[in-house]
Order: C-alpha cells, then sequence, then structure tokens
C-alpha cells in the first residue's frame, strides 16, 4: 500500500450501508433487437459497466467493495428489445437492484437515443438470478 492511500484509508469516513449477502456480480442486459456488430456492443456494455459502476461506488459502496474483491465477475445477456430492457429495468428496481440504461450517441450504427444495455448490480448473484436467470448468454 503507497503512502497517500494509506492516509487516505486513515481520513476517509467511514462506509455505511447494506453488506450484501454473498458473492457479487454485474449483468448486463444487451438489446439484440438492434442487431449491434460486436465492436458496438463491446462499447455499449463497457459504457453499462462503467456507469453502473460509478453509481454503485455512491449508493452502495459496500457492495463495489465486495465485488471489486472477488473478480469483478461480468454476464452479458440477450434482451429482446428495448421494451424487454424496461420490463426487466422494473422487475429489478422493485427487488432493489440498482439499475442503469444506456442509450447511444447515434454517431454510428444505430440511431441516436437507441436503448442499447441495461446494467444491473453490482448486486448479489442470488438475487440478479431471480431477475435474469432466464435470459440466454449473449
Amino acid at each position: 500500500m503507497g503512502l497517500r492511500s494509506f492516509f487516505h484509508r486513515l481520513t476517509a469516513p467511514p462506509v455505511i450501508g447494506q453488506s450484501p449477502d454473498g458473492p457479487c456480480k454485474m449483468v448486463c442486459v444487451v438489446n439484440h433487437g438492434l442487431k449491434m456488430g460486436k465492436g458496438k456492443i463491446a462499447a455499449q456494455v463497457g459504457h453499462g459497466a462503467v456507469m453502473a459502476t460509478m453509481k454503485a461506488g455512491s449508493l452502495k459502496p459496500l457492495f463495489v467493495e465486495q465485488w471489486l474483491a472477488t473478480g469483478q465477475k461480468k454476464v452479458c445477456l440477450k434482451g429482446a428489445d428495448a421494451g424487454h430492457l424496461l420490463a426487466l429495468e422494473q422487475l429489478a428496481k422493485d427487488a432493489g437492484i440498482l439499475t442503469t440504461l444506456v442509450h447511444d450517441a447515434g454517431h454510428t450504427q444505430i440511431p441516436s437515443g437507441s436503448l442499447t444495455v441495461l446494467a444491473l448490480g453490482p448486486e448479489t448473484d442470488d438475487l440478479l438470478e431471480r431477475i435474469t436467470g432466464e435470459l440466454k448468454l449473449l
């Protein structure tokens, strides 16, 4: 640990909030109806993962710590279309899971504002499985 990290740990406010009960992962559900290319999908999932991590860092920091400590597991799944992603988002919100929607800027393959990815978590594996367990891997 560097000197800066050492002082940060000494002076940072204590982390509060609910602790995760088990291993954590992040799930990215890709809007398969848009027929995005592989590179476009990779970029959109990357946006979702970063946005979800930043959001969770302020709202559920203990979940981010657990997720980071256990390898930052990420799973990419197929969603049928934007309506499917929005329905999954509502189920996740109802279950207390953090959600992040990614909308494309429209500079390349797809129209501006298109819903490309729903990122869920980081959250416990069990809770995410209840919402996304029936979806196919990308």
